[in-house]
């Protein structure tokens, strides 16, 4: 050993622990060296608060098992059997002292010899294997101290695991049991206990196959009942096993080899799942669950494919003379070959389910449903679930295809199942398989609220869109045509009650999946779905639920009309407001605030989202009818904020613009109102007090005019005065008033310089001067007096084309009017009939029409 170099002086922080009754203690913290002493090396650990006590004084040994876990952690198992291990604070620290101790192993067994090597190399080259000695009573101690140290290293496991079986150890061990029961030893009953654990823990499949065989099965469980951990206890395993009626044999299976795979995929679910269930760690875990999936498809393959056995199993079902206990055997086996097929790959499911279907499993699952066995109803739905899981359109095709022959679909089972069943976990299942059987191919989508925020237009489009499937639209309509009423009877039953403070268990959870349902449907059945509640008033019905007294069937109310507020359908907001379903919610509100709890927030985020997304029909019909309500709850600011939103509604402001048109030259106030979410321009009604003071003051323009003073007429640019900002600015796209003669650019001007006028002081008498005509006046004048009455209707046809670009130009004019800026234009010039003397007036009058072009029409005070 003088060959073994210890590791450095400098001590390595570390932590002690030792496994006690499965759970690891912590000796304390200390600091680790290891050295030689004489021909020894040793471990030693001295505590940190108390250098002259030793935590740890170990020997190293060749078969103690030692193992480096992580960077900073080494376990072994000591002589006595003791598990110990040493937490390093520092990687650095651990690895010196793992290489000091793999440095003394190496040597240790360089020096026993080629005889005790446990590696298969080692077996192999050398004459003198692993051996154990034969059991018996007086040596089980010396066997299982033995195994618990070969077990250690991982080449020891698979020595040991040859070992067993070429020596058939197990079959040595089984008689021993019997042996100390007879003699009443309790020391060798937990001796032979560790062995087997020991033996299955090896994770070898042959040794856990031959374990769960025929002959062996009693003798090794038979030890495993007695559990040194448990001394006062012992396990009935055997007792278990031996009850033959675990064995239901509903047809007889003429295949030895399949039988025998079922007893040992029994036992081995049994050896998991109860005996070894609270020792198992994960490799062994996952053999014994490697071995229980391929004994599983071996069994299911063959049953599947033998015929005859099939129609035997299925025609117990349909047989009228055949018992009910039978009929129960054979639909819990085919619940278990259901089972059995969840772990199975999908070919071999679609397979299994294929021949199951063609078999006749649709009628067994009907025959289950209504049984009035509650065990058989529990089979029958899983059974359903099942086959919907694996393949729900599968199932719609024989329904379908039901349907077609005029028999009673599957559907309306599980509707007469949702109905009277009592077991509420059966209940909730039929009422999952509804609503996928319901489910068309093309799901809505994923955010509702926020695909009706961007786009609501295109999200009832899509909503709308008809199952691409025809299979699937007729069996959907099939469903509302002949099943619908019958599953949502009990909700339309409550309109005949005056209470609902009677509800017993069954109802309350009957409604709650009835509005699930009725969720699911008016979001996947947008066109039916609508049709149905509206001649059935569903709505009504569940507001009804809004005054019982169980809080859960309230909040699942209040989730259907946040479902349909969501959607922003105007359907669904009509028939709420025009059947008052508002009025419950508000009774929720007031009967729960100001209590921080969820149904009071549910109603709340309710109210909420009808502000936040501006739902004016809502807003509209809930501050009319319950203002007074709204008024009283202070304690959240939602609804002042509705009565808010609701008063400038109904004042012409428009509150999803941030700017009106013109905020950017005076403050005058829009008279823009909001019709069906679109923005028009109204006539002119009534001017509020503002717009009246405005036109009753005089201002520099009343002055300008009474001088008189000739204003220059403005310079045309395409046919549109040369002057920025103009009250009236008619577009340029008339080609034929550019080429128009010069008398009739005249009439243009003098048009537009009344209509400027009436931007000025609508209520003004605004006396316009007079200009001579000009040149060419004398060659047109007889053209112009054929053609006045076609120029003046040309004139009105663009004003009406470019109304909402006349009326920015008033708006841009009339903040010009407010800085004293005054512009004329020439008036119109006279004809010949009627000449117009300088003192004359114009007496201008405004149309109130919606939308009007804003055309001014002219008196001459005649």
């Amino acid at each position: 050993m003088a060959l073994v170099v210890p590791p450095p002086n400098d001590k390595k922080r570390v932590k002690v622990y030792e496994l006690r009754n499965n759970d690891w203690f912590d000796r304390g913290t200390g600091f680790c060296t290891g050295r030689v002493v004489g021909d020894e090396s040793r471990i030693y650990v001295e505590s940190e608060d108390h250098p002259e006590r030793m935590l740890l004084e170990t020997r190293i040994a060749k078969d103690d098992g030692y193992q480096k876990q992580q960077d900073t952690l080494i376990v072994w198992t000591e002589s006595s059997g003791t598990d110990m291990a040493l937490s390093f604070q520092e990687a650095e620290g651990c690895a010196a002292i793992w290489s000091f101790v793999s440095q003394v192993q190496q040597q240790l067994v360089a020096l026993s010899g080629p005889d005790d090597a446990l590696s298969d190399d080692a077996m192999d080259n050398f004459t003198n294997p692993l051996a154990l000695p034969r059991p018996e009573l007086s040596n089980l101690d010396e066997v299982a101290s033995l195994m618990r140290t070969v077990i250690s290293t991982p080449q020891g496991r698979d020595s040991l695991s040859k070992l067993v079986i070429t020596e058939d150890y197990i079959r040595k061990l089984v008689p021993l049991v019997t042996m100390a029961e007879d003699l009443e030893s309790l020391d060798d009953l937990h001796h032979l206990c560790n062995i087997m654990k020991m033996l299955v823990l090896l994770n070898d499949t042959q040794i856990i196959e031959y374990a769960v065989s025929d002959d062996m099965v009693m003798g090794v469980v038979g030890a495993l009942e007695y559990d040194p951990d448990f001394p006062t206890h012992k396990a009935n395993h055997r007792r278990y096993l031996k009850d033959r009626s675990k064995y239901k044999e509903v047809v007889p299976i003429q295949d030895l080899a399949i039988k025998k795979k079922i007893h040992s995929t029994w036992r081995l679910l049994y050896l998991k799942d109860v005996v070894l269930a609270r020792i198992l760690d994960d490799p062994t875990f996952s053999v014994l669950n490697s071995l229980i999936f391929f004994n599983q498809v071996d069994i299911v393959s063959h049953l599947q494919g033998n015929t005859e056995f099939l129609e035997e199993l299925f025609g117990i079902i349909h047989d009228p003379s055949a018992p009910h206990s039978r009929k129960k055997d054979a639909v819990s086996f085919i619940q278990n070959c259901c089972a059995v097929a969840k772990n199975l790959q999908a070919p071999g499911r679609q397979t299994l389910y294929t021949n199951f279907i063609h078999s006749g499993l649709l009628r067994v699952i009907n025959f289950a449903l209504l049984d009035s066995d509650s065990t058989i109803r529990v089979a029958g739905t899983d059974i359903l679930v099942s086959m919907i899981d694996h393949d729900a359109s599968m199932v719609r095709g024989y329904i379908f295809r039901s349907i077609q022959d005029n028999k009673r679909p599957l559907t309306d089972t599980l509707i007469e199942l949702l109905l009277i069943e009592t077991d509420l976990g059966v209940k909730a299942q039929a009422a999952d398989a509804i609503k996928v059987l319901l489910e068309p191919q093309q799901p809505p989508p994923p955010n509702a609220d926020t695909a009706a925020r961007n786009n609501g237009e295109f999200l009832s489009k899509l909503r709308g869109t008809a199952p691409a499937n025809p299979q699937i639209d007729s069996f959907i309509q099939n469903f509302y045509d002949n099943s619908a009423k019958k599953l949502f009877k009990p909700l339309k039953d409550l309109e005949k009650r005056t209470s609902l403070t009677a509800l017993t268990f069954q109802e309350v959870s009957l409604f709650h999946h009835l509005i699930e349902i009725l969720m699911f449907l008016i979001r996947y059945h947008l066109f039916r779905s609508k049709i149905f509640i509206f001649y059935e008033g569903l709505p009504a019905r569940i507001a009804q639920l809004l005054a019982c007294p169980q809080k859960h069937l309230k909040l699942t109310a209040l989730k259907f009309f946040r479902t349909c507020i969501g959607l922003q359908d105007d359907y669904y907001i009509q028939q709420m407001t025009r059947n008052f379903l508002f009025e419950p919610i508000l009774n929720v509100v007031y009967s729960t605030m100001p209590r921080d709890n969820l149904l009071n927030s549910v109603c709340l985020e309710l109210f909420e989202y009808v502000k936040r997304e501006n739902i004016k029909s809502v807003i509209l019909h809930v501050v009319e009818n319950y203002r007074e309500k709204l008024q009283v709850v202070e304690y959240v600011d939602t609804f002042q904020n509705l009565i808010l939103r609701y008063d400038q509604m109904q004042g012409g402001y428009n509150p999803d613009v941030d700017t009106t048109l013109f905020s950017q030259d005076h403050d005058g106030t829009s008279n823009k109102s909001n019709i069906n979410g679109s923005q028009r321009w109204q006539g002119v009604k009534e001017m509020d007090a503002t717009e009246e003071a405005y036109f009753n003051t005089s201002d520099d323009e009343d002055e300008l005019a009474s001088k008189k003073v000739p204003t220059k007429r403005p310079s045309m640019v395409n046919g549109a005065p040369g002057v920025a900002r103009s009250l009236v600015d008619y577009p340029d796209d008339d080609e034929e008033l550019m080429d128009a003669e010069a008398q009739v650019q005249e009439r243009k001007g003098a048009e537009r310089t009344n209509a400027q006028a009436v931007g000025d002081n609508a209520r003004s008498r605004i006396p316009v001067a007079s200009t001579p005509p000009p040149e060419r006046l004398s060659e047109k004048r007889r053209r112009e007096e054929d053609d006045e009455e076609d120029e003046l209707g040309k004139l009105s046809t663009t004003k009406r084309r470019s109304s909402s670009i006349s009326a920015t130009s008033s708006g841009t004019s009339i903040g010009s009017a407010s800085n004293n800026v005054l512009r004329r234009k020439k008036g119109f010039s006279s004809s010949s009939k009627e000449p117009a003397a300088s003192g004359d007036k114009i007496k201008i009058s405004l149309a109130g029409k919606v939308g009007g072009d804003g055309g001014a029409k002219r008196d001459d005070g005649g």
